[in-house]
């Protein structure tokens, strides 16, 4: 028996990319699981494969979280697993459209305020709760051409933190999902920043998948499924002057390609799955590393 036996799990942008596979790394597991997304035939079709329970709709808007979270309770009974993971990517730097800086604070930051906000009452009350917010390690690090991105991954990192910090006494367990590259439509679409930085090293979906699983049985907070992400986020940490340096060389390199051109790339990727991060080095994918975080 598993630690997700015959729980209800919700998966956010599950249509796809990352959600696909946690939706079916769950299911295998013993979960029951409604399956988001903002395409409604890939809710549908990643449902079908899973014996799941397709909800369709916006994680994006308030509205759109609080209907996912009643259907979802009247079809599963109870809520055990929330997994925050729908994103989105647009734009570049400052000159990226406010309704794009706006769709990313709502969709990478406000989607997972406003499911722990309908969520925590239950789970406080029983002493009991599974979140798992999908960030990234742009959000420990950055990502170069995808400012909205880098920022809006940060604030989620903060506020899952603040969560576990907050409630962790009280029953709520926190995940953190911080990967580097992962072939999904998003990378795909990340321009050459994510050629430059990410793609060597992109790893598939499902070993995310297995890195989220193995966190969840070591009660992990932060889970990096790229192990080098923690040298990475020690040495922003403790030498933060040597990391930017390692940042600008590679900026370097991405204007030097003669592919890039700042300002003009606002292209719009909104998907399933999570794929895009930053970094400050490329070095192959180690083992993925789950560090568990103190509880208050």
């Amino acid at each position: 028996m598993t630690i997700v036996e015959g729980q209800g799990a919700v998966v956010t942008g599950g249509g796809g990319g990352i959600g696909r596979a946690l939706a079916r790394r769950l299911a295998d597991a013993g979960a029951r699981v409604a399956v988001n997304d903002l395409d409604p035939a890939a809710a549908v079709t990643v449902a079908g494969e899973i014996g799941g329970y397709a909800v369709p709709g916006d994680a994006g808007t308030a509205e759109g979280v609080r209907d996912l979270i009643a259907a979802a309770r009247g079809h599963l009974g109870e809520i055990d697993i929330y997994c925050s993971n729908a994103g989105t990517a647009a734009g570049t730097g400052p000159d990226t459209p406010e309704a794009d800086w706006q769709r990313a604070w709502e969709v990478n930051v406000l989607a997972h305020v406003r499911a722990s906000r309908e969520l925590l009452p239950v789970w406080l009350e029983r002493g009991a709760g599974r979140f798992v917010v999908t960030a990234s390690a742009a959000g420990l690090l950055t990502m170069l051409g995808a400012a909205p991105y880098s920022v809006t991954k940060h604030a989620a990192v903060a506020y899952a933190e603040w969560l576990a910090a907050t409630y962790g006494r009280r029953g709520l367990t926190v995940h953190c999902v911080c990967p580097q590259g992962v072939r999904t439509s998003m990378l795909a679409g990340s321009g050459r920043a994510g050629e430059v930085v990410l793609l060597d090293t992109a790893i598939e979906p499902e070993q995310v998948a297995d890195a989220v699983w193995y966190g969840m049985n070591e009660g992990s907070f932060l889970i990096l499924p790229h192990s080098e992400v923690r040298d990475y986020y020690a040495l922003r940490a403790t030498d933060t002057d040597k990391w930017l340096r390692g940042m600008g060389r590679l900026q370097q390199r991405i204007e030097e390609s003669g592919l890039h051109h700042h300002g003009h790339d606002h292209v719009k990727r909104e998907v399933c799955g999570e794929g895009v991060a930053g970094t400050s080095a490329r070095r192959a994918p180690g083992r993925a590393h789950a560090r568990r975080g103190s509880r208050p």
